[in-house]
């Protein structure tokens, strides 16, 4: 399988940015579609976009696609699919299958047409805990059978354990600082931080280092996977030291103790720091200007809205008097609070699903 169609799983509302970061690290034609970005490439290209890609929620991979009136046709093609050469007879498997708009309406009777192939071809066990899982998606009678290459969602780099309340993914940070325009070439800092997910996301971004550097997934258990070629992507990262440091300060000192242990773990605490202060207090760091990104409270997870309308207020007020030169960032569910800041936003960007709310990223040119 040396042609694969790839999918790339966006954050709904962020597929731009995950376009244009695949663009930039040399996939293959992507092109958006419904739920993310597709590209084509062999099994290194996989793993690849697993180790490198910051703004994909899960890397999947098209094994089979064809036309399923019934039940029957569908058993007969999954027994086609050469599961021998994508999985392996040891590792135990799950189906998950969904259908909508088609002749074969009944979802659970379609997932075990693919279970009975994969253990009459392959042999392998099935396990509703398994860590591989085969998606069958059957759309106006097409059948596409996928396989998650990531396992768990690739927002868990492996390093943040430490996590605040209302915490924003690392996939959707990098998202938002893509849409921002930051590619690691100026400071960040981040006046609310909770556990430092844009401040160590940037830092990252600057150092070079891969987000899947630190973490296993799934593909390492298939029958494709070469252990040697998998090390040899890893040590290849182009590592650096970034010319500029990122800053994070958060009210609640427990906060800045999270932030400060999870850029331990992820390698960055060199080139962050982290100190406790409300958002009056915040000053722009020493050195050149550059993005303020900030997650604020919205209020729905908060209770009272009433008195965010201050808060948005005095940040603005801090912002506007404070940070010349600096460009702004704030990700918000509730329009009425970025007006609150009175800060010159630009047009504000796609809905994102986050959480069960719908926020979006409202940015400003240099103040």
């Amino acid at each position: 399988m040396t042609d694969l169609a790839i999918f790339l799983v966006a954050t709904p509302g962020l597929e731009q940015p995950l376009l244009a970061e695949a663009r930039a690290a040399g996939f293959a034609d992507p092109v958006i579609v419904p739920g993310g970005v597709e590209t084509r490439g062999d099994w290194t290209e996989v793993w690849r976009a697993n180790l490198v890609l910051r703004c994909a929620t899960r890397i999947l991979v098209r094994v089979a696609e064809f036309r399923a009136m019934h039940l029957a046709q569908l058993d007969k093609r999954a027994h086609k699919v050469e599961w021998n050469q994508i999985l392996k007879p040891d590792q135990p498997v799950r189906v998950e299958a969904s259908c909508r708009k088609s002749r074969i309406y009944h979802a659970g009777a379609a997932a075990q047409r693919i279970e009975r192939a994969i253990t009459d071809v392959l042999g392998a066990p099935l396990a509703d805990d398994a860590a591989i899982v085969v998606k069958l998606r059957i759309e106006d009678d097409l059948a596409v059978i996928s396989i998650d290459s990531s396992g768990e969602s690739l927002h868990k780099r492996g390093h943040k354990e430490a996590v605040a309340k209302a915490p924003m993914r690392e996939t959707m940070a990098a998202g938002f600082l893509q849409e921002c325009g930051y590619r690691g070439a100026e400071p960040v800092f981040d006046p609310m931080c909770g556990s430092g997910t844009f401040v160590i996301e940037a830092a990252e971004i600057a150092a070079g280092l891969y987000p899947g550097r630190s973490r296993h997934f799934a593909f390492e258990d298939f029958a494709s996977f070469k252990p040697d070629i998998w090390a040899r992507m890893k040590a290849d990262m182009p590592v650096h030291v970034p010319r500029f440091r990122f800053f994070g300060a958060d009210r609640d000192s427990g906060a800045v103790r999270m932030s400060s242990a999870n850029a331990l773990r992820a390698g960055v605490a060199d080139w962050c720091e982290f100190a406790q202060g409300a958002i009056a207090d915040a000053v722009p760091p020493d050195g050149p200007p550059g993005l303020v990104m900030i997650n604020p409270p919205y209020g729905a997870r908060i209770g009272n809205k009433g008195p965010l309308y201050g808060l948005h207020a005095n940040m603005g007020e801090v912002l506007r008097s404070r940070f010349k030169g600096w460009r702004v960032g704030i990700v918000t569910s509730e329009p009425s609070l970025a007006r609150a800041t009175g800060l010159p936003f630009r047009e504000p960007g796609p809905i994102v699903a986050h959480g069960g709310l719908k926020v979006r990223l409202y940015q400003t040119g240099p103040l």
